[in-house]
This record gives C-alpha cells, sequence and structure tokens, in this order.
C-alpha cells in the first residue's frame, strides 16, 4: 500500500511539473554588455508577472528572454533593434513605459491635463468678489446691535406641530 501511494505521488508532482529541470540560464556577458542586458532588461515586462520587469522576475519565462536579450546585445544589436525585437513578438505591451506617439499621448498627458483642469477649477471658485460687490454685502448685512430678523418659520404648522412634541 505504501509503494502504491509513493508511485501516485511521484507521478502526480511529475505531472504537474514540480520537479521539471528549470532551463538553465546564460552565462553573464562582460560587465560593460551586462549592465546594458540589465538596463534593457528593466525596460521590458515579463509575459508571466505582467506587473515586473524581465529583470526583477523570478519567472522561467523571464529568464527565457533575459537570455534573448543577452544573445541579442552579443550578436551586437542596438538597444533600439532589441526593443523592436520584443515589441514585435509581444506588442507595445511588453514596454513597461509605453511610448510617447499615437493614442499613447492620451496616457502621458491625461494625468497633466487633468490636474491642470483641478487647478483651474478650484482657482475659479476661490476668486475674489468684485469690489462692487463687497460693498453691496457689508450694506445688506445686518448690524450685530440689531435683532434678528422674525423667522418665516413661526408660520409653518408642521414646524409648529414639531415644537409642541418638543416641549411635552
Amino acid at each position: 500500500m505504501n509503494a502504491v501511494l509513493v508511485s501516485l505521488t511521484l507521478a502526480l508532482s511529475l505531472a504537474t511539473g514540480q520537479f521539471a529541470p528549470q532551463q538553465a540560464a546564460s552565462d553573464p556577458l562582460a560587465p560593460a554588455r551586462e549592465a546594458r542586458v540589465q538596463v534593457l532588461a528593466k525596460k521590458l515586462r515579463c509575459a508571466v508577472c505582467q506587473g515586473l520587469s524581465v529583470a526583477d522576475s523570478p519567472s522561467s519565462m523571464a529568464r527565457a528572454q533575459l537570455d534573448k536579450v543577452r544573445e541579442l546585445v552579443s550578436d551586437g544589436k542596438t538597444d533600439e533593434e532589441i526593443v523592436d525585437y520584443f515589441v514585435a513578438r509581444y506588442g507595445e505591451w511588453v514596454l513597461l513605459e509605453p511610448r510617447a506617439e499615437g493614442f499613447n499621448w492620451f496616457v502621458w498627458l491625461g494625468p497633466v491635463v487633468l490636474v491642470l483642469g483641478g487647478l483651474f477649477v478650484i482657482l475659479r471658485q476661490r476668486q475674489p468678489l468684485p469690489e462692487g460687490a463687497v460693498a453691496t454685502e457689508a450694506a445688506a448685512a445686518p448690524s450685530p446691535s440689531s435683532p434678528p430678523a422674525p423667522s418665516t418659520d413661526d408660520a409653518d404648522p408642521y414646524l409648529q406641530a414639531v415644537r409642541r412634541e418638543l416641549e411635552r
């Protein structure tokens, strides 16, 4: 019975890929080239993690992408050619920082326009009153020594009923 459980566990583990061999990463390049590889890898999004760059992701897919970047750098490709290589295969989505062209201008300029619009609305609301309006307001305001004007709420029958209930 024990042997059946062990073999069943081993079969399930192999089927789920827990013990699948991982692809070995390529060897690092010379320090100057490896720094360039890391800079490029920071610009590219991992296809699995989606929120991390290829340089920061622990996934095997990111390791494969990093190996491809190393291969392209060692082949003498320029940074733009390497980025274009990944954009051609994965689309514009692979870039962590979208290019500022075409429809992407909305992504870049949208927040700036919203902040400027908000500032405009705030400044428009806080605009000082014209000088003639200040004099009119001062004349219309009752003086502190005068008694308050009689309230029109006394004529409201509902308010009178509420006040009678509260007095009980």
